[in-house]
């Protein structure tokens, strides 16, 4: 069992396969241009499964696969079905954007994949391009309705943009109720990769969003979930990310794993822990040692403040942790 220095389980992993995205959002990299990490720095398929199995031999039955964009990377159903032939049963999750979801959900599914996390910011055409800085809509959606239909359970993932698409919260609790998916507004979280000029929304304006359409009660944190959840009258239930939360930590039992093997305790800091040289000789107690130092290291909260000043923005890039 992994447990850190603050007697919090570690069973959940997040495992970024690829820093490549084909979306350019304003939340995330707007500016970045297209140039990568060379493929000869990622780990393999292999060698990521190599350090997989001993976090799985430890408890972690919980794998997210993120990105950058995950179904950039090719054969990404092998590296899901080389997880779930290990050890059936594992709770094994997709963070997308949704745009190559269609054609692939079934392979997917196939290989073991059991929940996708899907990032749609708007129901508008105009304003997903706005914030993706690319027309991205009409596939995404597309992809959303073939998931769905080969049995994929979703999430859908909104970040709210004063004066972006603040005026598609109801919209887009709407859209996802009808499909029977929870959607989880998550707060914007400040970094210095995003365009300055962006202003998120605290989970209460969210929320004060919401209440002019729909009576809303508050349910609260549901285990090690991130979010912190709300109910409709009609028991729809849906979720805030709230980072800026003083106790949004306390039950953190997560850790995260870079394409490069940094192996990072905690979203907000960059301080991280390679594995790639003890995966490359095939050396399990090296990374079991790499890894339980991490853990100890892993702080008791992250430093996400309401209007944090400009010197203490965080450097992570999400992209190349997933989120």
């Amino acid at each position: 069992m992994l447990i850190d220095g603050f007697g919090r389980r570690i069973n959940y992993i997040r495992v970024s396969v690829t820093e490549r995205c084909n979306f350019r959002c304003q939340y995330c990299m707007p500016e970045k241009p297209f140039s990568w990490v060379p493929k000869e720095n990622l780990l393999s398929f292999e060698e990521l499964f190599l350090f997989l199995k001993v976090a799985i031999d430890e408890g972690v039955d919980k794998i997210r696969i993120t990105g950058g964009e995950p179904l950039l990377r090719a054969d990404l159903d092998k590296f899901i079905k080389m997880i779930n032939d290990y050890k059936s049963g594992l709770d094994i999750a997709i963070t997308t954007n949704g745009y190559l979801l269609k054609g692939t959900a079934k392979r997917l599914k196939d290989a073991g994949l059991k929940r996708l996390n899907i990032s749609l910011d708007s129901l508008d055409a105009k304003t997903a391009k706005l914030i993706a800085q690319k027309d991205v809509l009409a596939n995404v959606l597309e992809g959303i309705e073939e998931a769905l239909s080969v049995g994929l359970k979703i999430k859908i993932n909104m970040v709210p943009l004063k004066g972006i698409n603040d005026k598609d919260i109801i919209s887009l609790l709407e859209y996802s109720k009808k499909r029977g998916m929870q959607i989880r507004f998550i707060e914007y979280m400040e970094n210095i990769h995003a365009n300055k000029k962006i202003k998120g929304m605290y989970g209460k304006e969210i929320i004060d969003e919401i209440r002019k359409k729909y009576i809303v009660k508050k349910i609260g944190r549901e285990g090690s979930s991130p979010a912190f959840m709300y109910e409709l009258e009609d028991g729809y239930k849906f979720g805030i990310i709230d980072p800026h939360k003083h106790d949004f930590c306390e039950s953190c039992n997560r850790i995260r794993l870079t394409a490069e093997g940094h192996l990072i305790p905690c979203l907000y800091f960059d301080e991280a822990l390679s594995i790639a040289e003890a995966v490359k000789k095939g050396d399990i107690e090296a990374a079991s040692e790499v890894l339980r130092e991490v853990l100890k290291n892993k702080p008791e909260k992250n430093r996400w403040d309401e209007n944090p000043p400009e010197q203490e923005l965080s450097s992570r890039a999400f992209y190349q942790t997933g989120g």
